[in-house]
């Protein structure tokens, strides 16, 4: 991953991600006050003085129990481990030390990792002098009394975790495209993820609800950094329970917003459902690229015309980003997993371009000799004067036209195919903004940047 790894270790509700937000300054990692709330490991970054470093959050720890996902977060916390320069043993002081945190830090003595060791809920310095003295007992070196809440001591700590960190390096940081990776429960987003990474990289499950949080993992492929961002299922709202659940949802709209593209993924044997709709509803509305990825190709009975057809109603399903590339893969088998970045690389080419006014409005001309705007039963006609394009990501372009109202949404909607069908644009939305403007004020423009 480049930056030195700090991982975040202990028993259920020690309160670690609460001390992972306090070491980031960020507001990430899901906080509730319940066991089992964090299963994957989750990467921030942080950093201290002159150090950057990325803090990983883990599940908690559970050595006698192998029901449910506990297994599968113990591997997580080992891999965690494998990767880190420095871990951090999160243990409670309100409580004391429990026979969980003895075998968590005998467990912890077997791995070469160096460990510093957190007494957390230690509100005050007063009390926390008292409350870690106990936790000498662990054989894990000096306790350090922390506030996950309220900060208290998380300096102190950091100023001993950085001995353990190789030296800032001054070079800038390469350039990274983010990849959302979004959908209904079940439908193999995690499964893709460590596909593509080649890794057990998220918890991989039958049960609705296994992922979350939203989950970090960058990779490089032909010298490009990606961050591939796993998120939790997303059901309908009236099935989601304030909670866990509701909190990663939130983390999973957040992480469409900060993507550079994102990946829709629907299983091809429900076929597009209500649900899939909204999301893909909402990728659009917040201005995304987007490429859907039809997963469980594997399981379903094909002809030579089963692809064709498949993708003609996936895309009548999903209007509102019927602009986006479809490819049929399987996380099961890594079919066409490979290929996805291709797609992502050329959304993201697609969705950061630019053109120029003079293109545009050849364009224009072309759309409106063919299909002139139309005119009320007054007599009043629509009239484009011109176009430019005004931002990109997405990609926005200004019609100035004599009244808006003249054009109604199947004009609109002409106007849009026309554009993609000269220039593309395909993998990202378009937006257009039809700004009524004088005549006379309009020409004057077009003469005053004609001049320049």
């Amino acid at each position: 991953m480049g930056l030195p790894i700090v991982a975040i270790v202990g028993r259920p509700n020690v309160g670690k991600s609460t001390l992972v937000n306090r070491l980031t300054g960020l507001t990430d990692a899901i906080v509730h006050d319940a066991p089992g709330v964090t299963r994957d490991r989750t990467y921030r970054p942080a950093f201290w003085e002159d150090r950057e470093f990325l803090v990983v959050d883990t599940g908690g720890l559970v050595f006698d129990d192998d029901s449910e996902f506990l297994p599968h977060i113990r591997q997580q916390v080992m891999s965690a481990l494998s990767e880190a320069s420095l871990a951090i043993l999160v243990v409670d002081g309100q409580t004391g030390p429990t026979p969980a945190d003895r075998e968590v830090a005998q467990w912890l003595r077997k791995n070469e990792t160096p460990i510093l060791l957190a007494v957390n809920k230690c509100e005050s310095p007063e009390q926390g002098l008292t409350l870690s003295t106990q936790f000498w007992e662990l054989g894990m070196g000096q306790p350090y009394p922390v506030s996950g809440i309220h900060g208290s001591g998380t300096g102190e700590l950091l100023d001993e975790v950085i001995t353990y960190l190789p030296p800032a390096d001054d070079h800038e940081p390469d350039q990274e495209t983010r990849v959302a990776i979004v959908g209904r429960p079940n439908v193999g987003k995690s499964s893709l993820l460590n596909a593509f990474v080649g890794s057990d990289r998220s918890i991989v499950s039958p049960i609705s609800g296994t992922t979350r949080d939203s989950i970090d993992m960058v990779v490089t492929r032909n010298g490009n950094r990606y961050r591939l961002i796993d998120t939790a299922g997303i059901r309908k709202k009236k099935h989601v329970d304030y909670g866990p659940e509701f909190f990663g949802i939130n983390r999973a709209f957040k992480a469409i917003r900060r993507a550079d593209v994102v990946l829709l993924v629907v299983d091809v044997c429900d076929g597009v459902t209500e649900q899939d709709q909204k999301l893909a509803g909402r990728i659009a509305e917040e201005g995304r690229a987007c490429v859907v990825v039809a997963n469980k190709w594997d399981a379903i009975e094909k002809d030579n015309y089963t692809i064709y057809e498949v993708e003609q109603e996936l895309m009548a399903r999903l209007q509102f980003i019927d602009w986006a590339q479809i490819i049929f893969t399987s996380a099961k088998t890594g079919q066409r997993v490979q290929k996805i970045i291709d797609l992502v690389d050329m959304a993201v080419t697609q969705h950061q371009r630019r053109v120029s006014t003079s293109v545009i409005n050849e364009v224009l001309e072309d759309a409106v000799s063919w299909h002139t705007p139309p005119t009320t039963r007054q007599g009043r006609q629509g009239k484009i004067y011109y176009g430019t394009q005004v931002s990109s990501q997405p990609p926005s372009i200004a019609l100035f036209v004599n009244d808006p109202a003249l054009f109604k949404d199947n004009y609109r909607r002409y106007i849009e195919r026309q554009f993609r069908k000269s220039l593309g644009f395909i993998g990202t939305p378009l937006r257009f903004f039809w700004r009524g403007k004088r005549a006379r004020d309009v020409e004057r423009q077009s003469t005053n940047r004609a001049t320049r």
